[in-house]
């Protein structure tokens, strides 16, 4: 693993979970040794992307992430534009909304908000989505590149329901019904008991840079559910797509014949 990896790993070990960690359990989930982790921190520490505090010595993300990600939102505004569209459809639906970007790690969660309802799904900020495995992933799936494609189909699928999709040709139906729909539906595939819908957000190629979804419980989704929330959710993504690139971002949706 390069240098920049490993202090990538501790940025994202930082962005998780509880907001400041001891070196020692730093170096703990990420499998180096106290004086790499702590090597690796003192230089993140010079260029503000990690603090530590004088008191508890112990470390949290710096102010210089929040420069570069605003930064990036400035040049390439994703989360300005979709996040009104993720409020409106949790307002909607009453059910969890997430939003997820592409990236060269994969499909990762950028903007939830979770259903205010007791029993609700939970979708953590930064979570890679696995791509064969979640209605967000097939649906990018469904609009993307055929070499990414391609290369997620030549698997592997690892489980993690008794649902996930497990073979190439059943992954590859799922994509075909997705396209032919404009949305994708999951149930259960990552989590059993929840029922997902999302659409892909398309950029200027014509290809999905991202997708929303919408999760909710399996015992709250009644007939018709379903179908509503898809078509809420092209018309969000293709609203995000045209103020993003300035045209349709999504194809007309197709109905069942």
């Amino acid at each position: 693993m390069s240098t920049v990896a490993k202090a990538i790993s501790l940025l994202e070990i930082l962005g998780q979970g509880e907001p400041e960690i001891a070196l020692a359990d730093l170096a703990k989930r990420t499998g180096f040794d106290k004086a790499t982790a702590r090597r690796l921190l003192i230089s993140l520490i010079e260029h503000d992307l990690v603090e530590q505090d004088e008191g508890t010595r112990l470390y949290r993300l710096g102010a210089g992430v929040a420069r570069l990600a605003m930064m990036r939102e400035a040049q390439f505004p994703f989360l300005r534009t979709a996040i009104p569209m993720v409020e409106a459809l949790a307002t909607e639906s009453g059910e969890t909304v997430h939003l997820s970007e592409y990236s060269k790690r994969g499909l990762i969660s950028v903007h939830v908000i979770e259903s205010a309802k007791a029993n609700r799904v939970s979708v953590p900020l930064g979570e890679l989505l696995p791509m064969h495995a979640t209605a967000s992933g097939i649906a990018f799936l469904a609009f993307t590149e055929d070499r990414i494609r391609n290369a997620i189909l030549a698997g592997p699928f690892p489980a993690f329901t008794p649902f996930t999709v497990s073979s190439a040709m059943a992954l590859a139906e799922h994509i075909a019904a997705a396209r032919a729909r404009g949305y994708s539906i999951g149930s259960q595939g990552y989590e059993e008991g929840v029922m997902s819908v999302a659409a892909p957000i398309l950029g200027a190629d014509d290809l999905a840079m991202g997708a929303i979804a919408i999760a909710a419980p399996r015992a709250r989704i009644h007939e018709g559910d379903i179908e509503r929330h898809g078509v809420s959710l092209i018309e969000a993504a293709r609203t995000i797509g045209e103020q993003l690139v300035g045209r349709r971002g999504l194809p007309a949706r197709k109905r069942a014949s």
